[in-house]
């Protein structure tokens, strides 16, 4: 009896929100809303449903699907289980999802009706893959027959298992999207979890009276476990939709008065680019929260000048520490520009040389990490976590500096140091000096091979809407500013950039398409 008497795991959260206060809106999705009351009593109806199906302690249970409430209660259905939530990138294609189904044991995938042809071509591709979960979409959805229907799961009048559950159990395998040619899994606990909830809370401001609108995808950790989660735990309001674009996003910050919000700089700029933006009440907002990759000191400042109510945090992370490690306040955004802060109260940071010595102030070195919100070890891949842990701290991969008051500066990562012609060129000195320029919307800095410098520094460049570029005149800017060696020595217009779901660049599409830019012709 003593582990359920002292049990903290993701289950208990939201059944101690519903508790605090039963009648108060947790979740708005579509035509769907959801006070604690209804969402706790749903989750648990979900639970017993999935139970009578034979999913317990353990299971890996993966989801591949848009944003919807359907979504947000098959999280903590599952985590009542003792089951291992594994979200899937829907970006991938069958083949991709396929080998994660695989690498991680998965027996049920819940999908949608966006995503229902995926779902079924990876299934075919693992046989342990038994059945599929159909769940209701934000907006009006066709139920796909043959699979196992949410509401009839959600309609269970048993009462849910009792199960043991520690908070060092694995609550969730979240596959990492990085650059190796298979994805790696990092484990999470419901304690690391918890711990990192606990940070955002106290480091974030996010409090019981937000009305936070959820537009990234819940299968990225970042708005799961930084903003839905926190916010579930504090009894905060969840507006939920699957679409994170401009048309979508300011008439719901309008209709619901949001006042909490959270998008990757990509986001953020698209929203002050649009046409709605000049006449939708956006008064609401009072808090703003970007990540996911760096926001531009221009874009920062447009930010603050545009939308002068709103608070502003950077908060930096990756999916192996649950996924926030540091974070740069309202009051240093424009003290400390481009900064990603300083670590969270539940982590400790260091940026080191290869010798796991601290570098001097302004020096370039890798940050790392020591903290409860850290994952277990990657999924079935020892070696790949003795890596990660070398010398009993976790290598992030980022390049960075840090200051004299301990303020950290991502420079790169790792991977994205282009070398050019023997001497190293951080991608983001190039991109804000480049974003010095009145006309360039968004830019991306990439290395590609060159006969003479073996990599050369490439900038990839979106033009404001109404507004003319030449390459000669962005070049005459650059070379203004930046010394010749990382001066671009091409520059390539494109319509937009590549971006994934959570609105991260994906500089690896960009490497792949112009690859041959010093060679054509």
């Amino acid at each position: 009896m003593e582990s359920i008497v002292r049990r903290q795991t993701l289950g208990d959260l939201l059944r101690r929100s519903a508790a605090r206060t039963p009648g108060k809106t947790a979740v708005i999705c579509g035509e769907v809303s959801w006070t604690y009351a209804e969402f706790n009593a749903v989750a648990d109806r979900l639970g017993a449903g999935l139970a009578a199906r034979g999913v317990g302690k353990g299971e890996r249970v993966a989801i591949l699907a848009r944003n919807s409430h359907a979504f947000a209660a098959l999280r903590f259905a599952l985590a009542r289980l003792g089951a291992v939530l594994v979200p899937i990138n829907f970006m991938l294609k069958p083949e991709e999802v396929a080998y994660i189904l695989t690498h991680a044991g998965v027996r049920l995938l819940a999908t949608d009706s966006g995503f229902a042809g995926v779902a079924r071509a990876a299934k075919a591709l693992v046989p342990a893959v038994e059945q599929l979960i159909w769940l209701p979409s934000e907006g009006p959805s066709e139920r796909q027959g043959d699979m196992i229907d949410f509401s009839e799961l959600a309609a269970s009048t048993a009462a849910v298992p009792a199960v043991e559950i520690a908070g060092s159990d694995v609550a969730q395998i979240v596959y990492t999207s990085g650059t190796e040619s298979l994805p790696k899994g990092a484990m999470l606990t419901h304690d690391a979890v918890i711990w990192q909830y606990v940070s955002c809370v106290v480091d974030a401001g996010i409090a019981a009276d937000d009305v936070t609108l959820h537009a990234l995808p819940l299968y990225h950790c970042a708005q799961l476990d930084v903003f839905f989660g926190p916010s579930i735990y504090v009894g905060a309001t969840n507006i939920i939709t699957a679409f994170p674009t401009p048309d979508n996003l300011l008439p719901l910050i309008a209709k619901y008065h949001i006042t909490s919000f959270f998008a990757p700089p990509t986001v953020w700029i698209s929203i002050l680019r649009s046409p709605l933006f000049e006449t939708t009440d956006v008064s609401s907002l009072h808090k703003g929260y970007y990540g996911a990759s760096i926001m531009p000191v221009e874009v920062l400042r447009e930010l603050a000048q545009r939308l002068p109510k709103v608070r502003l945090w950077n908060l930096y992370g990756q999916t192996e520490i649950a996924p926030l490690a540091t974070m740069l306040g309202p009051d240093d955004q424009l003290r400390k520009p481009g900064s990603c802060g300083r670590a969270v109260l539940n982590v400790e940071t260091r940026v080191v040389d290869d010798d796991m010595n601290d570098v001097a102030p302004g020096a370039v070195g890798e940050v790392v990490h020591r903290s409860p919100h850290l994952m277990l070890g990657y999924f079935h891949d020892d070696e790949r976590t003795a890596a990660a842990f070398q010398g009993d701290w976790f290598h992030s991969g980022d390049l960075a500096t840090i200051d004299d008051e301990g303020y950290i500066t991502i420079v790169d990562r790792k991977k994205d140091m282009i070398k050019t012609g023997g001497e190293n060129v951080a991608s983001r000195e190039v991109e804000e000096a480049l974003y010095l320029i009145p006309e360039v919307s968004e830019v991306a800095v990439v290395g590609l091979p060159h006969p003479r410098w073996v990599e050369a520094v490439v900038a990839v460049v979106v033009v404001k809407s109404g507004h003319e570029l030449t390459e000669d005149a962005v070049l005459r800017q650059a070379s203004s500013r930046l010394a010749t060696f990382k001066t671009p020595k091409r520059i390539v217009f494109v319509d937009a950039l590549p971006k994934n779901p959570s609105g991260k660049l994906l500089k690896r599409q960009l490497r792949e398409a112009h690859a041959g830019l010093f060679t054509e012709g």
